[in-house]
């Protein structure tokens, strides 16, 4: 059991809203049980180059409002090799650390457990920080949840131009390989239809449903496109469909690094405390290599090793299946 005095902290990957609550309440957590913090800049990165300082209370006062974090972010190749892994363990031996939460999605949580599995005297802990909420072992992650308000706003005041002429937008929103922030968003606003990377659509039925929505005399029309839908991003299918809807005036807009930013949602702000609060308390209790998760408005915790390989994280097919209907 590994029985800790000083842990650190870091940010990787992309930034998510509520990454600095998360980061207030691991601080704050941790001083009340007794431990020292040590924030570390710009994720591995920082690990290896040792750009670490110490916390306390008051270094995290008014962060509960801020998007992004306060740690900063970066991607790290050196992490990847044994050398830049040698290097950030020394780091942390010199320091006296003998615990770290990483904050982030599934590269971060790969660089983690490897590092962990090759240096276990460094308890670690991850919290599933990323827009996408797409970590097996939590119904939601950081940030998703600002995420889809931000596109929805979006959305709505596009809406209002759409109506005004006539027109028919293509939406791209954030989602690689999830479509989740899409399927939200899209019920949430009502779109005429939702391409998602889990589900194939046939650009043929997504005419179909168009022109049949000219024919009902729809004013306007939206459709959303995550990112990593199998025919392309927006661009893409809006000329693939121009070529056959004729009577709309046909419109892109890419959301982008707009849905990352901006200040974190009730959810979120309450969610991060809720994890950053777990991780330092299951490292406290011997715990190490796992990911604090909510399910069913539980803490759950998970082995990194399950986040990282199982890939039964799904949409919901009631929403799916809904989304089609209400559309209509």
């Amino acid at each position: 059991m590994h029985k800790i005095s000083k842990l650190a902290v870091l940010t990787s990957g992309g930034d998510a809203p509520g990454m600095n609550p998360c980061i207030r309440s691991i601080v704050r957590t941790a001083i009340y049980n007794g431990l020292e913090v040590v924030g570390i800049r710009r994720g591995y990165q920082g690990l290896i180059e040792d750009d670490m300082f110490p916390m306390g209370t008051r270094s995290v006062s008014n962060i509960l409002n801020l998007g992004g974090t306060i740690l900063k972010t970066a991607r790290c190749l050196p992490f990847r090799t044994d050398e830049g892994q040698e290097i950030a363990y020394q780091n942390l031996k010199k320091r006296g650390i003998d615990a770290l939460v990483a904050i982030g999605g599934d590269g971060t949580f790969t660089g983690a457990l490897r590092f962990s599995k090759k240096y276990p005297d460094i308890a670690v802990m991850g919290v599933p920080g990323t827009i996408d909420n797409d970590l097996y072992g939590s119904t939601y992650t950081l940030g998703f949840d600002t995420a889809t308000n931000t596109v929805i706003e979006a959305i709505d005041k596009i809406r209002d131009t759409a109506d005004a002429h006539d027109r028919l937008f293509f939406i791209e929103v954030m989602g690689r390989d999830s479509g989740a922030i899409a399927l939200r968003a899209g019920i949430s606003c009502g779109a005429e239809a939702i391409l998602l990377p889990e589900k194939e659509t046939a650009i043929d039925d997504l005419i179909e449903n168009l022109k049949s929505g000219q024919s009902k005399k729809k004013s306007s029309s939206i459709v959303i496109v995550a990112e990593g839908d199998k025919h392309g991003g927006a661009y893409d299918i809006a000329k693939l469909v121009e070529k056959q809807v004729k009577n709309y005036d046909i419109k892109v807009t890419i959301l982008g690094h707009l849905q990352r930013g901006g200040s974190p949602s009730a959810f979120d702000r309450v969610l991060g405390s809720r994890l950053g609060f777990a991780a330092v308390n299951a490292l406290i209790a011997g715990k190490t290599q796992m990911m604090v998760g909510l399910e069913a408005n539980y803490i759950k915790l998970t082995t990194l090793e399950e986040a990282l390989t199982q890939h039964e994280f799904k949409l919901e097919e009631d929403l799916m299946k809904m989304a089609e209907i209400l559309s209509i």
